[in-house]
């Protein structure tokens, strides 16, 4: 086991991630900028380290001065949460180079899944069903026109290197293609010094699914059920719930099994997320992430397992501490994403929170860096905290998260709680009708 553990980031996840050390006796480094020096984790944290100025590229994404604080410290590995440089293979390779273990996947498998093509391809040959489409990159409209004819419009275009919708058009025609090939492309060189793009069928009404799975880089995987995550925002997931109201037992068994021997078969360590839409009973893969998820604690409380306890074990060669069939499903939970944002209009809402309580009580939990007199600093995310609830059924879980908004309290700034208040009175929330459209839909009434 580790000696000591640098925590590469901030926030919310920061606290997580240093709560785990703890708890399994592990030394805790934690980094920060100056506008995070009265952070939580930095205060709770064995010893800190400032690596620079507020802007992102000069701390947290400061991979120099990372390793830097490492060697200050004798840490010797480097737990990089989610964001930031937790999907940067070079930070990974960096790191091996300096016989510092960083506790996710190895820098030839982020390359893999980063790249949306190679990981399509990759999926494809592991077994794990994808979404009709291009074989690769799409460079020319002609071949666009092709492809297309090929798997029926609409189709939707894609940046190889992107995410967070960015670099995405959806092309109802071939009128429609060549200004949405043109704009994609545009978009993606923008956004990530990478123009390639790629063409895939357009499915109407899917859900978000995302299947959490573990490898122990030896040829063993195993999977943890899948979560829902089709309540989005310009496809930024907002609501998370587990297990999926969409899904039926043989179903999650059936895509989960395919998930845990690709991982397995891939050779892959670590804690991992495969994302698919699912639509008339079928599943098309979509991205890999090859991180922690923002939203792991459902899945946390449905399984009862510490998905960053089993991080650290598997980094530090210990392997998987469960089979698969030590898995169990218990109950259900939802997860609600608190930002500090205008709730109507997502406007960010920096400032000082001069008044915070969270709910408590059986099943729930909260994941939050913040407290009162903490100031908000406008230069990074707006996530503030996560709201968990768990119940012994959706129906049970559904009541105590109501309960739980309505003691919930952040006064200072304004933050998406009054969201989140409307949604779970909605009759199809309710009833767990809704697909990744359904709340921009839903916001667009509201306005």
């Amino acid at each position: 086991m580790f000696q000591k553990i640098l925590i590469a980031n901030r926030g919310e996840i920061a606290l997580r991630v240093l709560r785990a050390c703890k708890e399994l006796g592990i030394q805790t480094v934690v980094v920060h900028s100056t506008a995070d020096s009265d952070a939580m984790h930095v205060r709770l944290a064995d010893e800190s380290v400032c690596i620079g100025p507020p802007p992102s590229r000069e701390s947290y994404l400061n991979i120099h001065q990372i390793v830097a604080a490492c060697e200050i410290t004798g840490a010797d590995a480097v737990h990089p949460g989610y964001g930031f440089l937790s999907e940067n293979a070079k930070f990974a390779d960096i790191l091996a180079a300096h016989n510092i273990t960083f506790i996710g996947p190895s820098g030839d498998h982020i390359r893999i899944m980063g790249d949306k093509i190679e990981a399509k391809r990759t999926a494809k040959r592991l077994g794990i069903p994808v979404v009709p489409g291009s074989d690769g990159a799409i460079t020319e409209e002609k071949e666009a026109k092709r492809v297309a004819a090929e798997i029926g419009y609409p189709v939707i275009i894609k940046a190889s290197a992107g995410g967070g919708g960015r670099g995405m058009k959806v092309a109802r025609t071939e009128a429609d293609l060549e200004v949405a090939l043109q704009t994609a492309k545009s978009e993606a060189g923008a956004a990530f010094g990478d123009d390639a793009v790629y063409i895939e069928k357009y499915l109407e009404k899917p859900r978000h699914i995302e299947l959490q799975v573990f490898g122990d880089g030896s040829g063993h995987g195993v999977h943890f059920g899948e979560r829902d995550c089709s309540l989005q925002r310009r496809h930024q997931k907002v609501w998370e719930e587990a297990n999926s109201p969409a899904l039926n037992a043989e179903e999650r068994a059936r895509i989960g099994g395919i998930c845990a021997k690709a991982i397995a078969d891939l050779g892959y360590s670590g804690a991992g997320t495969i994302e698919f839409l699912y639509e008339n009973g079928e599943f098309y893969f979509i991205e890999m992430n090859t991180r922690l998820q923002v939203e792991h604690p459902v899945t946390e409380a449905i399984t009862g397992i510490d998905l960053v306890h089993e991080q650290i074990r598997v980094a530090s060669g210990g392997g998987l501490s469960i089979r698969q069939e030590d898995i169990k499903f218990n109950g259900h939970a939802i997860e609600c994403r608190i930002n500090a944002e205008d709730p109507r209009t997502f406007t960010p809402s920096p400032g000082t929170i001069t008044h915070f309580h969270t709910p408590g009580g059986l099943g729930i939990r909260v994941d939050s860096g913040v407290y009162s007199g903490y100031r908000i600093p406008p230069y990074y995310d707006s996530l503030i905290g996560k709201l968990i609830v768990h119940g012994r059924n959706r129906v049970e879980c559904m009541m105590r998260l109501r309960r739980a908004l309505d003691e919930f309290v952040v006064d200072g700034i304004k933050t998406t709680l009054p969201l989140f208040r409307d949604l779970v009175g909605n009759p199809d929330i309710a009833n767990g009708d809704y697909d990744i459209h359904w709340l921009e839909k839903y916001l667009a009434k509201e306005d």
